[in-house]
């Protein structure tokens, strides 16, 4: 009934009374400016970088899109995400599922639910982050500033930076190498550039990158024949298969061709496989401190 007078223009009680309303603060998004509550105290996240945000923050939706690839989480935060409901993937969100959760806030996305996006505010305010790559720490603070958590942001977000420190210091001259990034997707390959969720953490701890990654760009899509513009002092590679096994159809294919054998990180033995769902796919502040985890393991200084 709540959401029904609502979509219907018709005031909350407390309006017509003249009294504070729940919805006490303004948040400027990248839809505008939103009214929300004070302490939102029934969440519903829409992407997997902002499911990650509000656990850092302490805060366990009520429902949240599925992980990509998870049942339905990924299996870093599985155990966090007790009692949320999943909600369909950032893709497909179904709409009437969220409803019936009656969330007082939505934190929603404007590449992934712009076209949904009257259907959300009908429901409950919804927040709207702008893009989903790149600096994981803009979106972030959006969802802080909505839940009234900057205060906690800025620990978590110091934290981050002081394990970034840390890492940076104990690499020393290891920095100095050229480190590649490639992703296998099912008829896709792609060159990973600095405008990615890798490429924003690799810069924040200091490495170098081939030239044709050197850009504020997001990735390079192609195909077997640019092989040899993949290569580095250094290769991470993840993959990602929708299930039909044609993603690591893919990997396979090319790790076996001889001109992969013959780039010069391959030969030195510097090739290393790591989660999609950790150096991409998940992109939020908990995948960006188990990247770090990852760097420090494969160099041996964790």
């Amino acid at each position: 009934m709540k959401t029904f007078l609502k979509a219907l223009g018709i005031l909350p009680l407390c309006a017509v009374l003249g009294v504070t309303c729940a919805l006490a603060r303004d948040v400027t998004d990248s839809m505008g400016t939103v009214a929300v509550p004070d302490a939102p105290k029934r969440v519903v996240v829409l992407t997997n970088e902002g499911t990650e945000a509000l656990l850092a923050l302490g805060v366990i939706p009520v429902g949240a899109a599925n992980s990509w690839n998870g049942s339905p989480w990924w299996d870093h935060i599985s155990d966090a995400m007790e009692g949320a409901v999943p909600v369909g993937k950032e893709s497909a969100i179904n709409l009437e599922m969220i409803a019936a959760l009656e969330p007082d806030l939505i934190l929603a996305n404007k590449q992934r639910h712009e076209k949904i996006h009257p259907q959300l505010t009908a429901i409950a305010p919804t927040v709207m982050s702008k893009e989903l790559r790149g600096d994981w720490k803009i979106n972030f603070r959006l969802y802080a500033e909505a839940l009234g958590k900057q205060a906690e942001a800025d620990e978590a977000i110091g934290a981050y930076d002081a394990a970034v420190a840390s890492l940076k210091e104990k690499l020393g001259s290891s920095l100095e190498e050229e480190v590649s990034v490639i992703r296998f997707v099912p008829g896709q390959i792609r060159i990973y550039q600095l405008d990615s969720f890798s490429g924003v953490l690799l810069k924040d701890i200091g490495f170098h990158r081939p030239a044709n990654q050197n850009v504020e760009e997001f990735a390079i899509r192609t195909g077997k024949e640019s092989i040899p513009q993949m290569d580095g002092d250094r290769i991470f590679y993840f993959t990602y298969d929708t299930g039909d096994g044609k993603g690591r159809s893919l990997e396979d294919e090319v790790l076996s061709d001889p001109l992969w054998q013959s780039l010069s990180a391959v030969q030195a033995g510097n090739l290393h496989r790591v989660s999609d769902a950790i150096w991409n796919t998940a992109g939020g502040i908990i995948a960006a401190q188990l990247m770090l985890d990852d760097i420090a393991e494969i160099y041996g200084v964790k």
